[in-house]
Parts: structure tokens; sequence; C-alpha cells
């Protein structure tokens, strides 16, 4: 209930989905906001946004920029400025006004800014003559990272602000006078990685923006710099894309510092040939390889070389890099997302170290060796070559080792990261108690650090690479002392939006895993893994884990981001130019080859972020792609109406499913969506084309696969062909009425009765039990090998069982597989320890040892989108199709009939605000507190034995003043509530 105290408040102010975003290129930008009120049925019906040059000018009748005037509307998402045109490198202050659901101005709302980019794509324009750059005469691949300096005296002055805009063929570390630049994050500041991270560089290559004013105000002189790396532009993981060269790329930077004074002058520093800017090689960054590591040498460091007076006439000049003349078509544009980064509040310290001796005997050493995590995360470390060290920092991560090290010069200490510990069973690939490594197949992945003999200690962490691991192997040429030892989070995913907590600890770890797997692949690109020598973004696992992603992590900027690479891609890399590929940017894996599910990405992502951001942006700006697709779909098939194919079916199923059907359910799919996407957009001719081509396909499907011989239903999955090339132990033979090709038909409904729908629910219920009886009908089947209630689903089946049963009235069922930890299941990776999700079911077991080692990472979020499920059926918190970006949601929470969970806690941070969901049972009693944010809606459904039993304190839901009741069936009472916080009960016998 209000407290009778009007505490409204406008927050949340965005531009392009950021916070105070700098170089923002939109020529029209999206403005949004969110309302927080306890005043029940708080609604916009106004708003006013005013754009000025100044704060003090957002006032009425001064803002000078642009005044929307009084628009009579609730849009709070994505509302276009409209004003005249945005002038580059220019800052903006904006508000809004809003009026509420009376009529009455709401409290006045905080000023938000947004600065913009250079508003160009050519890399000519806004540039004032910054080219590329590289270091004269040194060939690509040659050791030794280029380190670029410039120093120039500042105009007579005083600075009133400062950007750098910068951009690399490679990667960057830059400094200004000596500091590094860095950016803002969580009321600190903190390092980015490997910026400005990775496109198809010969179509686009990104540049961002940094405010660098404070690192100029009271000097005379600027000195610019940089240390360029090889990052995706030069490395292995690039072979075979169009911008990969067989002898190497030469890496480049191009950077321009604007420093505007008081007095209203500017100059600017830019990357030019000439002896201004000077190169060299010769420092501490050795190598560099996001699949090998890096090597950094101490003796070699340059102290002062970014700073101001550091002589460089010993160093070479610099020449202009020709990628202009290889690629000049290519687009020099501002990131439209934020970056990757490291995030201090995310950081792991060592929870066990453990040392052994006798170099390959491995004999452990119990006077060093510390258990306890207190002590472990601060207890100096001595070792003598022939040790080894095995660090556990307690969780699965994604990030760089950062060390502290006293020893003599010329020491060399290896730093050889790992995600599991070898022990006596299959598969290992070392002493038990060594860290294993075999999965990371060609990656050498280490931190190699020699040490310049500081007898104060000195410290470093990687910045040219990244690592995927849990534990860490360290080694030594000579004794050295590790005194401290932190593992430094990298992740693209920022702000965590959403929260999902149970009274069931495995299901709770399921879910920490499930977001420790997001953080570390989302970087930069959703990646499929972070270890290996792969690390690329595979699209397939992109759009299965896509909703789950953006319940998690605000992930609206992310994916947009990812969706203009794959466009990209599409036009360099599909088939015709028209097919989605399986990777974006094109990497060493790219091959035209039909991949339905995968392919399919280029129209899932686009729905998906519509759905979860009410923002039809991405939607409009991917349409002419995704109709070049479907068009080419239809070019190659006719009115056969199947899908492309699907090399990798239901990848890592342990039930296959013919590829043919996985690619006509996704072709049906991706029409639906088009369909959906179409009419959101004012595109009706093309939505009933749409749906036309999705009722021509499910007619065609249900001819095909749809059989009743033998007076059974049966759903033919096994007619077809299985995937050409399944890795390890996984099962190669095709099988009808598996789980993926049940799921997929009730899904998208492609029956064409009731009663074939109530049989098709039978025979999945009856597949995922798995009884003795099911096994005895089924002798041939690989469920025969497994328990009840397993999955058998792979990556196209994994995001869709538990909302299906859910829909079909299976929810028992729901949770019985969520409970299983037999194999395969969700838990049974959680039985066996991890901290993150694993790529196979069963890329390890404590009795059965490693999976096969061709393909087996340990941290692969596709199996996480099971949480998708939890956020909507077990927390209850549902987008409504029909009003997307959570406008009018459903509270729905589905209790748990076997009794596992008595107690869910949800929450998401919707575009309106942060939606609550918490709900107990108690004996016979359902408690439930739930939030509705302001300006949106929500259908309630209550499990209760009796609606008027559905009470606020002691009145009857039905009775409170704005709430609706809608009706009571299937022991469900359903509400329409307007927008508050509500603590409900319920009998539920």
């Amino acid at each position: 209930m209000t407290d009778g105290v009007d505490r409204t408040a406008v927050e949340g102010l965005t531009v392009e989905h950021r916070t105070n975003p700098l170089g923002v290129d939109a020529a029209r930008p999206g403005f949004g906001w969110r309302t927080a009120s306890r005043v029940r049925g708080r609604r916009q019906t106004a708003y006013r946004i005013l754009v000025a040059s100044t704060p003090d000018r957002l006032t009425d009748g001064r803002a000078d920029v642009w005044d929307s005037g009084r628009t009579d509307a609730a849009d709070s998402v994505a509302v276009r400025y409209a004003g005249p045109d945005l002038r580059p490198s220019t800052r903006y202050h904006w508000t809004v006004q809003l009026w509420d659901e009376n009529g009455r101005p709401l409290p006045e709302a905080p000023t938000a800014r947004f600065e913009t980019g250079l508003l160009s794509t050519d890399g000519v324009t806004g540039w004032d003559g910054a080219r590329w750059i590289t270091m004269a005469g040194k060939a690509a691949n040659s050791a030794g990272a280029p380190l670029l300096r410039r120093q120039a005296e500042l105009a007579q002055g005083r600075v009133r602000d400062a950007r750098l805009y910068v951009s690399a063929l490679g990667v960057y570390d830059a400094y200004v006078n000596g500091r590094r630049v860095t950016v803002p994050q969580d009321g600190t500041t903190t390092l980015e990685l490997l910026t400005p991270g990775w496109t198809n560089y010969d179509t686009t290559v990104n540049y961002f923006t940094y405010d660098v004013t404070g690192l100029l105000v009271g000097e005379r002189q600027v000195t610019l710099a940089a240390v360029l790396g090889n990052g995706w532009y030069n490395g292995r993981v690039s072979d075979h894309s169009v911008y990969c060269s067989e002898d190497g790329n030469r890496l480049a930077l191009k950077a321009k510092l604007l420093i505007r004074y008081e007095d209203g002058s500017q100059q600017t520093v830019v990357t030019e040939p000439g002896d201004d800017w000077r190169a060299t090689d010769t420092g501490p960054y050795r190598a560099d390889d996001l699949y090998d590591g890096q090597t950094y040498d101490a003796r070699r460091e340059l102290p002062g070389w970014t700073a101001n007076g550091f002589d460089t006439s010993a160093w070479s000049g610099v020449e202009e890099h020709d990628f202009t003349t290889r690629f000049p078509d290519s687009r020099l544009v501002a990131h439209a997302g934020e970056s990757a980064r490291l995030m201090p509040k995310w950081d792991r310290r060592p929870q066990s170290v453990t040392v052994y001796t006798g170099g390959d005997d491995f004999v452990l050493d119990p006077t060093r060796t510390v258990t306890d995590p207190a002590e472990a995360a601060t207890a100096p470390l001595t070792l003598h070559p022939g040790d080894t060290a095995v660090i556990d920092l307690g969780q699965n991560m994604v990030g760089v080792p950062r060390y502290t090290l006293r020893g003599p010069a010329g020491a060399q200490v290896a730093f050889a990261p790992g995600e599991m510990l070898n022990d006596s069973s299959a598969g290992a690939d070392g002493p038990e108690g060594s860290v294993y490594r075999a999965n990371l197949r060609t990656a050498e992945a280490t931190s190699t650090y020699i040490l310049k003999g500081d007898p104060k200690g000195e410290t470093h962490q990687d910045s040219l690479t990244f690592y995927g691991f849990r534990y860490l192997s360290v080694t030594t040429t000579a004794t050295v002392t590790l005194t401290d030892l932190t593992g430094k989070v990298a992740t693209s995913a920022l702000q965590d939006i959403g929260d999902l907590t149970t009274d069931d600890p495995d299901v709770n770890r399921l879910i920490s895993n499930v977001r420790w797997g997001q953080r570390g692949n989302y970087l930069w690109v959703p990646t499929d893994c972070p270890q290996r020598d792969e690390r690329c973004g595979w699209t397939g696992d992109t759009q299965v884990f896509a909703r789950t992603g953006m319940y998690n992590a605000d992930a609206v900027a992310f994916l947009s981001n990812f969706q203009d690479i794959l466009i990209d891609s599409q036009r360099t890399y599909g088939a015709d130019g028209a097919q989605f590929p399986w990777i974006a940017p094109g990497a060493r894996y790219n091959e035209q080859v039909p991949a339905s599910g995968w392919a399919d990405c280029g129209v899932v992502v686009p729905w998906t972020v519509w759905q979860m951001s009410g923002d039809t942006t991405i939607v409009d700006r991917s349409w002419d792609a995704m109709t070049a697709y479907m068009d080419w779909i239809h070019a190659r098939t006719g009115d056969t109406y199947a899908g492309q194919g699907a090399v990798f079916g239901d990848w890592l199923a342990f039930q296959v499913t013919s590829t043919q059907l996985i690619s006509d359910a996704y072709y049906a799919y991706s029409a639906r969506l088009m369909a959906d996407m179409a009419r959101a957009t004012g595109r009706t001719i093309e939505a009933r084309a749409y749906e036309e081509l999705f009722d021509h396909i499910k007619r065609a499907f249900v001819t095909k696969y749809l059989s009743d011989e033998g007076g059974r239903l049966t759903v033919r999955s096994s007619l077809g062909s299985p995937p050409p090339w399944t890795p390890g132990d996984s099962p190669t033979r095709t099988e009808d009425d598996s789980q993926t090709a049940l799921l997929w038909v009730l899904k998208l409904g492609l029956y064409d009765t009731e009663g074939r729908r109530r049989r098709l629910v039978e025979l999945l219920a009856h597949n995922i039990g798995n009884d003795s009886a099911y096994k005895a009908a089924h002798p041939g089947s690989t469920r025969v090998g497994h328990a009840e209630n397993t999955l058998s689903v792979g990556f196209l089946g994994v995001n869709v069982l538990a909302p299906v049963l859910t829909d079909e009235g299976q929810v028992e069922l729901a949770y019985k597989v969520l409970h299983q930890d037999a194999m395969p299941s969700w838990l049974y990776s959680v039985r066996n320890g991890a901290t993150t999700v694993w790529e196979r079911w069963n890329s390890y077991a404590k009795e059965d040892g490693f999976g096969p080692v061709e393909m087996n990472s340990f941290n692969h979020y596709s199996y996480g989108a099971i949480v998708e499920w939890m956020y909507e059926s077990m927390a209850g918190i549902a987008n409504d199709p029909a009003h997307p970006g959570f406008k009018h949601f459903f509270l729905r929470p589905h209790l748990d009939p076997t009794g596992g969970i008595t107690r869910v806690s949800g929450s998401h941070r919707s575009p309106y605000g942060e939606i609550v969901s918490e709900w107990a049972v108690r004996e016979d009693e359902f408690t439930y507190r739930v939030a509705v944010p302001a300006n949106s809606t929500a259908t309630l459904r209550v499990p209760t034995a009796d609606p008027d039993s559905v009470c606020e304190g002691r009145t009857p839901l039905a009775r409170v003043k704005g709430v609706t009741y809608l009706g009571f069936e299937d022991g469900t009472a359903s509400f329409e509530l307007p927008s508050g916080r509500y603590e409900l009960t319920s009998a539920l016998a």
C-alpha cells in the first residue's frame, strides 16, 4: 500500500540506451527515461523534451537546441530527437518534463547530457588530417609491440575541455601525459581491455571518445602515447577473414586530441606521418596474441616514455599505413555501445594455493600449501625452479591475472591459466592436482613476466590479451616471491539489471554459473567460449541466449552492435551476400554452408532486442538484411517451403534430430518473427506476406513430418540426415519423436488438430519422463542409457524445453527436469563442481573424467538459456509480446509441484523501472510481493484455491482500488494491476 506521500521521481535518463554517453554518432538519437513512484496507478500522459547547449538553458523558453513541446503520449523509450542537425564534438544537455494521469506536472527531472562524436564515417571528415600511422620499417609479426608517442606544446590559455578520439588496427592502450586513459564505471574509473574491439575491419572500424580534460589541466605540454597489440586484427583468430594477410598485418594508430580553451580557441594533435611522431618496438611488450597470451620483459621498460620530456632521439619514425588503400570503403564509426573493461567489484582473490615440488614428479609440499581462503588471499609465496604453484580463484572467470612479484632480474615467471584441475580419471593431461589445459587445443594461453629485479616488488597485469580461467599454474626459472595476486574480471556486460534467488542452493549455483558465463562471453561480441583457440561470435549461441542475456544485464547496445557486425558479415561472408553466417565478425571458421539456427540469429536478435526493450530501431536498421536472408532461403527451396539446411542440427544433443527438420522449423520461426516485426513497424503488406509464408511452411511441415501410420502419431524427426560432423562421443543416429522436434512442433503450433496437439504433449512427457515402460517401448533410443526426467536436447532445444512444458501444462515435469542432477541435466555440471555453464552436458564427470578434448569448453553459456524460463515462469516476470519492453507484462509465478523450491525472489529492471516478483509457500499459504513500475501495467496470475482468499492485507484484491478482477480458472486467479507495490496472500488449499 502507498503511505500517501508522493515520492515520484524521474530517473534513468538515457540516450541511445546509455547514460551520459560520449561519442554518440546517431543523427537522431533516442531518449529514454523512467518514472519511479509509490503512487498506485502512476502513469505518464505527456512529455516535453528540452535540449540545450548549457544546463542553465533547460527551462521554458530558453532551450536553445530543441524543445519538443508538450506531446500527449506515454512514450518513454527511444523517443527520437527531432531538432536541428546536431553538431560534431558537441556536448548537449537535456531533461524531460512529464505530466501524470491527472494532467499534473511531475517533479522536475534531473539534467542529463550526451556528447556527439565526429558524426562521420569516411575517416576524413572531422578528423582534422589524422591518418593511420605505423612504425616505420617494422615488419608484421616481428618481435615487440609498437610504442608510439608525440609531444606537443599547448597553446597559451586555460583548458576548458579536451577530447581524445582514437582507434587502432589492432588494439590499444592510450596514455595522455603519462597516465593511462580510463573510463567512468560505478562511481569511479577503470581500465578498458582490448579497445576498440572486434569488427570486420575491411568494412568497419570503431573509434572511441574519451574526456581527458583532467589530464591536461595545468599542463604546458601534452604527450599522447599508445601501445599497440595484435588483437583480432593480426591474430590467429582472424585466419581466413578478408582483412587477414598471409604475411601478417602491420598495426596502426589513428587519433585526434581536440583541446578547447576558455577563450574559445582550440587546438588539435593528430596522428600523421612526419617527425612529430616517434615509435619503437624495443619496450617491454615482447609478444601478444589473443590465443597464446602475452610476454612482458620488465627489464626493457622505458620509464617516462608516456610522459612529457622523454628523449625519443633513438626511436624510429612513423609512416602512413596502407589500410585506406587496401580497404578504401571501410567505415570509421563511433562504437555504439560500451567497451569491454575491467570490473573491480567482481575481482577474485585466491581461495587456495597448493605447491608441488620435484618438477615432473609433482610432489605435494604441505608446508607451503594454504587451504584457508583468507590466508590464501594475502599470504606471500616463495617459489623455486622446479616448483609449481596451483592457485584456485574459486570461480571460472574471464580477464587477466594481476600479480606482484619480487625476485632477481631476468627471472621468468609463467602463469598458465586453466578451467579445471587434473584428477586420476580418463582424459587428464597431467599429474593429479595440476592445471588441466588439453581443452585449450592449440592455444598457449600463458602470461609470461620477466623481472627487472626491483627489491620493492613489481606489479603487472596483461592488457593485450585475455584468458578464461579459474586456476593458475605458476612456475619460475629462479627463486621468486609472489606477494599478491588478483583475478581481474573483464566484460562488456557491465550492469546487472536482473536477479534471481531461490531456497535451493543447487539452483542458485546454476543461476550464478549462467551469469558468470555471460560476463565472460559478452566480451566485445557474444562469443562461444573464452579460453581455447576459438573465442568467436558464434551466432547460434548468441540467439539462443539473447533473451536470458537481456534479463540478466543491460545488453541492448551490446546486442544491437553485434547485429550491425552480423549484417556486415552477411554481405562479406554469407552465401550470395544474403545468408547470415554462423560466425561474426569473419574469423578462422568462416564457411558458406547452410546453418539454420545459427543464420537465423540475424532475425532472432532484432526481434528479441525489440521485445525486451520496446525499441524498434534495430528492426528498421536490420530490415533489408533480414528480408534478403528470407528471400535467399525461398530462392533456394522455392515452393517446397523447406529451410536452407542445418549443418549443426541440434548441436551436441543426446537424441539426434534430422538437420532438415531443424531447418524447416527455424524457417517457420523466422517467418513468424518477421511477421511480428513487420506489424510493429507499420509494414502491413510485408506482415501479411510473412504470415502467408508461415502458413505455407506449416502445411508442408505437417505433411512431411507428422504421420499417423499404424494408428499412432509420430513426428518423423529421423527423416533426413544427422549433422555431418559430431565431435567426440555424441550419438549420430537420428530418432523419431526426439525431444527437440516435439518441442519445436509444439512451440510453433506445427500441427493441424487439437487431438494431435494433446498427443504431441503426451509424446514429449513420456520421452522426458523416460520411465522403464518408455525404455522398454524404445529399446533402440539413446534415452535408454539415461535416467528418468532428463533432457536430451542440444543447443537449439535448450531454451525451448521448459517454456513449452509450462505452456502445455507440464509444470511439474519442467521442475523435475530442473532438479535432476543425473546426466544429461542442468544440475549435472553443478554436482560436478562447475562455476560456469559447460559446452557439453558431460564435459566432465568425477566418475568418467574429461569429455572429448576437441570440443570441451567449461565456459559456454548456451545451456544457460534455462534462466529465461526461470525469470518468466519460476519468478513469474514475463513480457507481453503485444506490448514490448514491458509496457504491459505478466506476473505469473508457477509454483514447484515437487516441493523442491518453496521460495523465489526475482527482479528485472525493465525500460519502465524495476519489476519485482517474490513468492513463498508456507504450508497452505502463498505470500507474494510484487512491484509494477510506473507508466506500466501487469496482468497478475495468482495460484489459489479460492480467488476471494487473494488479499492485500485483509482486503480482497478484487476490491482494491484500481485493480480489476479478470477471473478464476485452473487454480489461478487473474487480476489487472496498475503500477505500484503489493504484498499479497492467498490460500492454496
